[in-house]
Protein backbone atom coordinates (compact mmCIF):
# COMPACT_ATOMS: atom_id res chain seq x y z
CA UNK A 1 0.00 0.00 0.00
CA UNK A 2 1.26 3.61 -0.94
CA UNK A 3 1.71 5.77 1.94
CA UNK A 4 1.35 9.28 1.23
CA UNK A 5 3.24 12.13 3.43
CA UNK A 6 -0.05 13.71 5.17
CA UNK A 7 -0.12 9.99 6.44
CA UNK A 8 3.34 9.81 7.61
CA UNK A 9 3.20 13.09 9.38
CA UNK A 10 0.30 12.21 10.92
CA UNK A 11 1.58 9.25 12.76
CA UNK A 12 4.98 10.46 13.22
CA UNK A 13 3.55 13.08 15.68
CA UNK A 14 0.51 10.33 16.73
CA UNK A 15 3.35 8.45 18.47
CA UNK A 16 5.76 11.49 19.82
CA UNK A 17 2.81 12.73 21.45
CA UNK A 18 2.19 9.34 22.93
CA UNK A 19 5.78 8.79 24.30
CA UNK A 20 5.58 11.72 25.78
CA UNK A 21 2.60 11.71 27.98
CA UNK A 22 4.11 8.00 29.29
CA UNK A 23 7.33 9.60 29.86
CA UNK A 24 5.48 12.14 32.27
CA UNK A 25 3.34 9.58 33.98
CA UNK A 26 5.99 7.55 34.50
CA UNK A 27 8.18 10.43 36.09
CA UNK A 28 5.46 11.60 38.14
CA UNK A 29 5.17 10.82 42.50
CA UNK A 30 3.18 7.83 43.27
CA UNK A 31 0.94 9.87 45.21
CA UNK A 32 0.45 12.60 42.52
CA UNK A 33 1.96 15.62 44.06
CA UNK A 34 5.08 16.99 41.85
CA UNK A 35 8.16 16.75 43.45
CA UNK A 36 9.96 20.15 44.30
CA UNK A 37 12.18 21.70 42.69
CA UNK A 38 16.08 20.69 43.16
CA UNK A 39 16.90 24.32 44.39
CA UNK A 40 14.29 24.96 46.51
CA UNK A 41 15.43 25.04 50.36
CA UNK A 42 14.57 22.86 53.00
CA UNK A 43 12.63 23.83 56.10
CA UNK A 44 12.79 22.32 59.51
CA UNK A 45 9.25 21.83 61.64
CA UNK A 46 8.64 24.63 59.07
CA UNK A 47 11.18 27.19 59.70
CA UNK A 48 14.25 27.79 57.01
CA UNK A 49 17.45 27.23 58.72
CA UNK A 50 19.65 30.10 58.83
CA UNK A 51 23.80 30.64 58.78
CA UNK A 52 23.61 31.30 62.83
CA UNK A 53 26.88 29.39 63.84
CA UNK A 54 29.91 32.47 62.32
CA UNK A 55 33.01 32.86 64.98
CA UNK A 56 32.62 37.09 66.03
CA UNK A 57 35.49 39.17 67.78
CA UNK A 58 34.36 42.12 69.61
CA UNK A 59 36.12 44.21 72.07
CA UNK A 60 34.39 47.05 74.25
CA UNK A 61 36.64 49.70 76.28
CA UNK A 62 33.80 50.80 77.96
CA UNK A 63 35.90 53.48 80.52
CA UNK A 64 39.24 54.76 79.73
CA UNK A 65 39.43 58.20 82.17
CA UNK A 66 41.48 60.48 84.09
CA UNK A 67 39.64 61.29 87.19
CA UNK A 68 40.66 64.69 89.09
CA UNK A 69 41.09 64.70 92.82
CA UNK A 70 43.98 67.10 93.02
CA UNK A 71 46.98 64.73 94.49
CA UNK A 72 44.71 61.86 94.60
CA UNK A 73 44.42 62.15 90.57
CA UNK A 74 43.42 58.35 89.48
CA UNK A 75 43.31 56.64 85.93
CA UNK A 76 40.70 54.02 85.74
CA UNK A 77 40.06 51.56 82.83
CA UNK A 78 37.77 48.44 82.38
CA UNK A 79 37.12 47.03 79.20
CA UNK A 80 35.93 43.14 77.82
CA UNK A 81 36.38 41.44 74.62
CA UNK A 82 34.85 38.11 73.62
CA UNK A 83 35.08 35.58 70.38
CA UNK A 84 32.07 33.34 69.80
CA UNK A 85 28.88 33.03 68.28
CA UNK A 86 25.28 33.77 69.04
CA UNK A 87 25.06 31.13 71.94
CA UNK A 88 28.60 30.14 73.05
CA UNK A 89 31.26 32.76 73.97
CA UNK A 90 34.37 33.07 75.46
CA UNK A 91 35.07 36.36 77.53
CA UNK A 92 38.18 38.34 78.68
CA UNK A 93 37.51 41.27 81.50
CA UNK A 94 39.58 43.78 83.28
CA UNK A 95 39.51 46.61 85.54
CA UNK A 96 41.50 48.51 87.56
CA UNK A 97 42.48 52.13 89.05
CA UNK A 98 46.01 53.70 89.49
CA UNK A 99 46.46 56.14 91.97
CA UNK A 100 50.28 57.80 92.54
CA UNK A 101 51.77 54.92 91.01
CA UNK A 102 49.89 52.13 92.84
CA UNK A 103 47.34 50.09 91.23
CA UNK A 104 44.17 48.79 93.09
CA UNK A 105 41.00 47.08 92.37
CA UNK A 106 42.98 45.31 89.69
CA UNK A 107 40.10 42.73 88.39
CA UNK A 108 40.63 40.20 85.60
CA UNK A 109 38.78 37.68 84.83
CA UNK A 110 38.20 34.99 81.93
CA UNK A 111 34.90 33.20 81.74
CA UNK A 112 32.74 31.12 79.57
CA UNK A 113 29.00 32.49 78.63
CA UNK A 114 26.27 30.26 77.05
CA UNK A 115 22.90 32.36 76.03
CA UNK A 116 19.82 31.02 78.17
CA UNK A 117 17.18 33.30 76.59
CA UNK A 118 17.10 36.28 73.72
CA UNK A 119 18.44 38.65 76.38
CA UNK A 120 20.18 37.21 79.35
CA UNK A 121 23.54 34.75 79.34
CA UNK A 122 24.82 32.64 82.06
CA UNK A 123 28.86 33.01 82.67
CA UNK A 124 31.24 30.76 84.50
CA UNK A 125 34.96 31.19 84.99
CA UNK A 126 37.70 32.76 87.16
CA UNK A 127 38.49 35.89 88.39
CA UNK A 128 42.47 37.08 89.54
CA UNK A 129 42.82 39.98 91.74
CA UNK A 130 46.17 41.32 90.05
CA UNK A 131 47.48 44.70 90.95
CA UNK A 132 49.76 46.12 93.78
CA UNK A 133 47.79 44.23 96.62
CA UNK A 134 48.14 40.39 97.26
CA UNK A 135 46.69 38.48 94.56
CA UNK A 136 43.42 36.53 95.47
CA UNK A 137 42.01 33.92 93.34
CA UNK A 138 38.02 33.21 92.59
CA UNK A 139 35.75 31.17 90.74
CA UNK A 140 33.06 32.99 89.19
CA UNK A 141 29.86 32.38 88.17
CA UNK A 142 26.91 34.69 87.21
CA UNK A 143 24.34 36.31 84.58
CA UNK A 144 24.11 39.28 82.20
CA UNK A 145 22.22 40.49 79.58
CA UNK A 146 19.71 43.15 79.20
CA UNK A 147 16.84 43.94 81.58
CA UNK A 148 13.69 45.71 80.92
CA UNK A 149 13.71 48.86 79.36
CA UNK A 150 17.28 48.24 77.87
CA UNK A 151 19.19 47.96 81.25
CA UNK A 152 22.24 46.79 81.18
CA UNK A 153 23.23 44.09 84.08
CA UNK A 154 25.43 42.12 85.75
CA UNK A 155 24.95 40.06 88.50
CA UNK A 156 28.03 37.85 89.57
CA UNK A 157 29.34 35.51 92.16
CA UNK A 158 32.45 34.29 93.51
CA UNK A 159 33.87 31.63 95.27
CA UNK A 160 38.13 32.03 96.56
CA UNK A 161 40.28 29.58 97.38
CA UNK A 162 40.46 30.31 100.42
CA UNK A 163 37.01 29.84 101.36
CA UNK A 164 35.38 33.31 101.05
CA UNK A 165 32.40 34.79 99.16
CA UNK A 166 31.59 37.62 97.03
CA UNK A 167 29.13 39.67 94.79
CA UNK A 168 29.10 42.40 92.53
CA UNK A 169 26.55 43.67 90.84
CA UNK A 170 26.69 46.04 87.65
CA UNK A 171 24.52 48.25 86.09
CA UNK A 172 24.58 50.95 83.26
CA UNK A 173 21.45 52.48 81.06
CA UNK A 174 21.79 54.09 77.92
CA UNK A 175 19.71 57.35 77.44
CA UNK A 176 20.24 59.38 73.92
CA UNK A 177 19.66 62.74 74.04
CA UNK A 178 20.04 63.26 69.95
CA UNK A 179 21.84 60.89 67.82
CA UNK A 180 25.32 61.04 68.49
CA UNK A 181 24.83 62.97 72.45
CA UNK A 182 24.49 59.83 74.94
CA UNK A 183 24.06 59.86 78.76
CA UNK A 184 24.62 57.06 80.82
CA UNK A 185 24.15 56.37 84.29
CA UNK A 186 26.41 53.56 85.86
CA UNK A 187 26.72 51.76 89.28
CA UNK A 188 29.18 49.08 90.48
CA UNK A 189 29.17 47.53 94.09
CA UNK A 190 30.78 44.78 95.91
CA UNK A 191 30.06 42.46 98.58
CA UNK A 192 31.92 40.16 100.75
CA UNK A 193 31.62 37.47 103.15
CA UNK A 194 34.29 38.24 105.09
CA UNK A 195 36.61 41.23 105.39
CA UNK A 196 40.40 41.39 104.10
CA UNK A 197 41.64 44.13 105.04
CA UNK A 198 45.44 43.71 102.65
CA UNK A 199 43.09 44.35 100.17
CA UNK A 200 40.98 46.94 101.54
CA UNK A 201 37.55 45.20 101.45
CA UNK A 202 35.10 44.67 104.23
CA UNK A 203 32.60 42.32 104.97
CA UNK A 204 29.37 43.07 103.88
CA UNK A 205 28.91 45.80 101.44
CA UNK A 206 31.99 46.62 100.54
CA UNK A 207 32.61 49.33 98.48
CA UNK A 208 30.59 51.48 94.96
CA UNK A 209 31.82 53.00 91.86
CA UNK A 210 29.54 54.91 89.80
CA UNK A 211 28.96 57.83 87.68
CA UNK A 212 27.14 59.74 85.21
CA UNK A 213 28.76 60.26 81.76
CA UNK A 214 27.74 62.39 79.31
CA UNK A 215 29.94 61.00 75.78
CA UNK A 216 29.83 62.39 72.17
CA UNK A 217 30.07 59.60 69.81
CA UNK A 218 32.46 61.24 66.78
CA UNK A 219 31.67 58.39 65.28
CA UNK A 220 30.17 55.28 66.68
CA UNK A 221 33.49 53.11 67.72
CA UNK A 222 35.19 56.36 69.12
CA UNK A 223 33.35 58.85 71.81
CA UNK A 224 35.36 60.66 74.01
CA UNK A 225 32.91 61.95 77.64
CA UNK A 226 32.94 64.02 80.51
CA UNK A 227 31.50 62.51 83.73
CA UNK A 228 30.91 63.08 87.29
CA UNK A 229 32.36 60.30 89.20
CA UNK A 230 32.36 58.95 92.98
CA UNK A 231 34.09 56.10 94.27
CA UNK A 232 33.64 55.02 98.18
CA UNK A 233 33.78 52.73 100.79
CA UNK A 234 30.84 51.43 103.16
CA UNK A 235 31.42 50.06 106.81
CA UNK A 236 34.22 48.29 108.10
CA UNK A 237 35.97 48.88 104.45
CA UNK A 238 35.69 52.45 105.24
CA UNK A 239 37.46 52.05 108.53
CA UNK A 240 40.45 50.41 106.46
CA UNK A 241 41.14 53.04 104.55
CA UNK A 242 40.56 55.71 107.08
CA UNK A 243 43.15 53.40 108.88
CA UNK A 244 45.25 53.86 106.02
CA UNK A 245 44.67 57.85 105.39
CA UNK A 246 42.99 57.24 102.38
CA UNK A 247 39.55 58.86 101.49
CA UNK A 248 36.14 57.18 102.32
CA UNK A 249 34.85 58.59 99.13
CA UNK A 250 35.32 61.42 96.39
CA UNK A 251 33.22 62.89 94.20
CA UNK A 252 35.41 63.55 91.06
CA UNK A 253 35.30 65.06 87.41
CA UNK A 254 36.55 62.77 84.44
CA UNK A 255 37.15 63.17 81.49
CA UNK A 256 37.80 59.42 79.30
CA UNK A 257 37.62 57.92 76.14
CA UNK A 258 34.78 54.62 74.86
CA UNK A 259 35.59 52.49 71.98
CA UNK A 260 34.82 49.52 70.57
CA UNK A 261 35.93 47.26 67.89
Amino acid sequence: MRVTPSLAAAATLSLAVTMTVAVSAGAAPASGTPAAPASMPSYIDGVMPVMDQRIWVHGLLNQFEGRLAGADSSFRWDGEAWVGGDYNRLWLRSEGTVTKGRMDDGDQELLYSRSVSTYFDIQGGIRIDLDSGPTRSWGAFGIQGLALYQFEVQATGYVSDQGRFAGRFEGSYDIPITNRLILQPQVELNLYSKSDEARGNGAGLSDIDTGLRLRYEIWRKFAPYVALTYDGYFYQARRFAQQHDEAAGRARLTFGIRSWF
